[in-house]
């Protein structure tokens, strides 16, 4: 079985998914496991949004 979700919900995505993928202006910017993508993001603008969820 397999679902696709889209959120801005990084607990649940964390805790949800197998792999995330960061999308923005409709291209991928990254993706892979959660612990990666949303621990130890490599693309500058991933970072971007991460910290910016945190203010």
């Amino acid at each position: 079985m397999k679902l696709l979700a889209v959120t801005h919900e990084m607990r649940f995505a964390r805790a949800a998914a197998d792999r995330v993928v960061f999308m923005d202006g409709g291209a991928v910017v990254e993706e892979g496991p959660p612990e990666v993508i949303l621990g130890n993001a490599r693309e500058e603008r991933t970072r971007k949004f991460l910290i910016h969820l945190h203010e």
